[in-house]
Formats: structure tokens, sequence, C-alpha cells
């Protein structure tokens, strides 16, 4: 994706030192857009953990950077090992940290020493590279979605709703759930989307806004609670949202808030898409709502917000009464009966153990 013009991924190694790895600090967008520069596992943990760095996809990426760069300091196995489970504690509900972390443990554990650091920078820029193609095909196959609703609508806009943030930015590149609205776009459809601000750290607002405006498509930001309303008076043809992980049998862990839309969804008869990478599928959880962790952050993330003033100053502000208990699930399970279906790599399919295991045989 570009960014006025000049072409990124949201992850890449420094192209003047060929070593140290390059991220967006996403706790200062919209207001700054502040490249980081990484130099050991210790600060892409702490990226990963502060949020400098989310996106369940993306946490992936960063992660398999984070063993090269330990690599590159210490090769040895008990090293591997160390930073692999260091890394892997950082956040417990997206699967593919988990994913990206096995998979570098696999490419590099029976190598010598002295060739660990090379293979593992190779392996995470494949990493990267899998998941960029991965997003481009999960449009391609969500984008007929948006067509055919176009088709039922001569001269009438197409109007998707979405949660949380699941653009380029929450990924490699293209985004999961924002895939197949990119290729719309540039396909020249009309489209408009209706972006949840989704507190409590806002990434629809500051996020998907911001990668939406800088790409020139067409976007509304609404209260969370906006979106039933939009759904009962017909201002919404479809939703699609992406995943921190899909169990065996669909069931789907987002962002706080997304089991809400899922549900005024059904009543309102509006399809509820999930758009997923093959690095989300969690074929060893079953029951979602029992077996996923959810993760518990910062009251502070609900207690207080973060804008910009009048006068162009960054600042922190309380909303909640002093002395009020803050509670902060940052996720929620939308059962598999509610989603109307999955849009993945591999194309489309309902959200069942039966339609997960047709298009992905190879991980029963």
């Amino acid at each position: 994706m570009k960014i006025d013009g000049v072409p990124y991924r949201s992850v890449w190694v420094d192209r003047d030192d060929g070593w140290s790895v390059r991220i967006f600090d996403q706790t200062k967008l919209p207001w700054a857009l502040d490249i980081l520069r990484l130099t050991d596992e210790d600060q892409v943990a702490h990226a990963i953990r502060s949020m400098q760095v989310r996106g369940a996809p993306l946490i992936g990426a960063v992660a398999a950077y984070g063993v090269a760069l330990a690599l590159r300091r210490d090769a040895s196995t008990a090293n591997l090992e160390q930073v692999v489970e260091m890394l892997g504690r950082t956040r417990p509900t997206a699967v593919n940290l988990r994913w990206a972390l096995d998979r570098m443990r696999a490419a590099l554990h029976n190598l010598a020493p002295a060739d660990r650091a090379a293979a593992a920078y190779a392996e995470a820029g494949a990493i990267c590279d899998d998941d960029v193609e991965t997003c481009r095909r999960i449009g391609e196959h969500g984008l007929p979605l948006l067509q055919e609703i176009a088709a039922r609508k001569p001269g009438g806009r197409v109007n998707v709703l979405t949660h949380c943030n699941a653009g380029w930015i929450a990924t490699v590149d293209y985004g999961t759930a924002l895939s197949p609205i990119y290729q719309a776009h540039d396909l020249g459809l009309d489209l408009h989307v209706w972006v949840d601000e989704t507190r409590p750290r806002n990434q629809g607002a500051a996020l998907t806004a911001w990668e939406l405006g800088r790409h020139g498509v067409k976007h509304t930001v609404v209260a969370d609670n906006a979106g039933g309303h939009l759904m009962q008076h017909g201002e919404v043809d479809i939703v699609i949202v992406g995943t921190d992980r899909v169990t065996r049998q669909g069931d789907v862990a987002n962002k706080i808030g997304t089991y809400l839309k899922a549900l005024a969804a059904r009543d309102n008869g509006v399809p509820f898409w999930v758009a997923l990478p093959h690095s989300t599928l969690d074929m060893s959880v079953r029951d979602g709502v029992a077996e996923i962790p959810i993760e518990e952050r910062s009251a502070a993330e609900v207690t207080d917000l973060t804008g910009r003033t009048a006068d162009g100053r960054i600042e922190t502000v309380r909303v909640v009464a002093e002395g009020s208990a803050a509670a902060n699930p940052a996720f929620d399970v939308t059962p598999a009966r509610l989603v109307t279906g999955l849009i993945t790599e591999r194309g489309r399919t309902e959200a069942s153990e039966a339609g997960l295991a047709a298009l992905y045989p190879d991980r029963l």
C-alpha cells in the first residue's frame, strides 16, 4: 500500500544497515507517522505488548524478526528456545504469534549455530512474503461479495461496516477485511465504509479511518453502538471483520464488540463475513467461547482517552469518575452460527468444521 504515493510494508529490514527492523509506531497514529527502529528482541517484545505494533498477522511477522535479531547476537540453541518462549508470552489471544514462532523454531533448530542468523532473516522474510500474498488472495476472494451487492444496487453505493482494524497496517500488506475493500475501490466500485471507532483503543477511528483516507476510500467513523441502528435503517449491506483466531468449528475471536455486531447483523438479515489468513486458523481449539484465552488489558485504556487538542497538542485525559474500577477484556468470541462465512486465501466457505476441512485438509 502507499502513504502519500510512497509504497510501504508494515515491517521491513532497514535498507541502510541491512539488519535492524523498522515498523510504524501505531500508538502515534493518526497524529504522527513515526517509524521505529528495533535492534533486539526486548524492543520487539515491548513493541508487541505496548501495541506499537498490533494486528494478528503483523504481530507474528514482527516476532519472527525478533528471533532473527536475537540470533544475530547469540545463535545458540538455548537462546533460540528462550527468545521463542519470551516472545510467545507477549500477547495471548492472537494465534498468529505462536504460528510464526513455531515456524521459526522448526526452520532453525536443526541448523548449525553459525548458519542460524542468516536463515532466521530469510525465514522471517518468507513469513512476510507469505502474508502479503495471502492477504492479496483474501481480497480477490472477498471482492465478488461486493461486486454482487453493487450489481443488485445499480446506481447505489455499497455500504460496508467493519470493526477494529484489519487493514494493511494490521498485516504486512493489503490487510484481511480491508483487502477486498481496497481492491473494489481500485476497480472503481462506488463503496463507502462505516468505521466503528472501536473503543477502548479506538483502532477504527485512529487506524482504519487513517488508512482508508490515505487510500481515498469514502468512509464515515461511527460510535461502536451505532451499527445496529444503521442496519435497522438499511444503511449496511455487509459486515466484514478480521479475526485473531478461528477455531476448528468456525468460532471467531476478534476485538471486543465484534460479537454484538454479529448479533445485530443476524437480527437484521445483514451478511456477516470474517476474513482470515491461514495463520489465524487454530485447529487445536474447537469451542472458542470456552477455550480461547481472552486478554485482559490495562484499565487505563478504558478510563483514559488520547487525542489532539484545538491548539495541536496531543493530550491524554481521564473520562471516568475517580474511584470507579474499569474492566478491559480485549476480545470476544462470535460463535460460528452467527457467521455468514469465512473469506480465506483459498476461497470462501461456511464457518464450520466441514467448511474449513474442505479448504484446509492439510491442517486436520
